[in-house]
């Protein structure tokens, strides 16, 4: 159960950050030419496959409990993090992470810039906004597969995950060439807050030394606790919206 909640939350979380990549290296491609997009997209790429295979093996290292312990903790944070925005989206208190609005912002941007090449990159700025957009989408991604990978002792499941996201991700995007607005994101992100908050909750718990009723069976119950948590913020914030405007009024 652990191993195949491991590959879905992985998955899960790195199909988002990859649709928030895909978005900035399709709207630079399509207006500005492919080969300089590809050129910034694959040396990001490799960049973070080196961050993965230099830092997974330092981790295994470390002792599990500290490892869990720090690894839950961050997952926590960062889970928390997400799942806060998720709420506020969910309550109608933040609007909605809208991938059409973001697409044409990019590609306005992108058919504004001026042109100049360096070395054998004919269009300089097209190479550094895709590599800058995977890079710094990919950090996140790179964080996923290693605390999840090394806090379970199967890094190699979670590069599996991961590489999957990214290539069902970009296979549909190339397919319909343009933005992915019809995959539910903003519902994508509530469940992955869920998960990296569950899951930070449990590793931490046991990294300090705490034993779950059942060991890694009583996982599913603990994010089970988180959604029912989240969904009654929703709630809560929702019933909570008439007054608020009762009272601006």
């Amino acid at each position: 159960m652990g191993e195949v909640l491991l590959v879905l939350a992985v998955f899960a979380a790195c199909a988002v950050e990859s649709v928030e990549a895909l978005t900035i290296v399709l709207a630079v491609g399509l207006t500005r030419g492919w080969r300089s997009a590809v050129q910034g997209t694959l040396v990001a790429l490799v960049v973070l496959g080196a961050l993965v295979a230099a830092l997974g093996p330092a981790l295994r290292v470390v002792p599990l409990d500290a490892l869990r312990l720090v690894v839950g903790g961050l997952l926590l944070v960062f889970g928390l993090g997400w799942l806060r925005k998720a709420i506020l989206r969910a309550s109608g208190l933040k609007a909605l992470h809208d991938e059409d609005a973001i697409f044409a912002r990019e590609r306005a941007a992108a058919a504004a810039a001026n042109s100049r090449s360096r070395a054998s990159v004919p269009d300089w700025y097209a190479f550094t906004l895709s590599f800058k957009g995977v890079l710094l989408e990919g950090l996140e991604v790179v964080f996923i597969v290693l605390t999840f990978g090394a806090n379970q002792g199967h890094i190699d499941l979670a590069v599996i995950g991961a590489a999957a996201a990214v290539v069902s991700v970009a296979a549909a995007g190339f397919a319909v060439r343009g933005p992915l607005a019809r995959v539910p994101e903003n519902t994508l992100k509530f469940g992955v807050g869920v998960m990296l908050t569950g899951f930070g909750l449990f590793w931490g718990a046991e990294g300090a030394g705490a034993h779950w009723p059942g060991n890694d069976a009583a996982l599913p119950v603990v994010l089970v606790c988180v959604l029912a948590g989240a969904l009654g913020a929703v709630a809560a914030l929702r019933s909570d919206q008439p007054e608020r405007e009762r009272i601006a009024a």
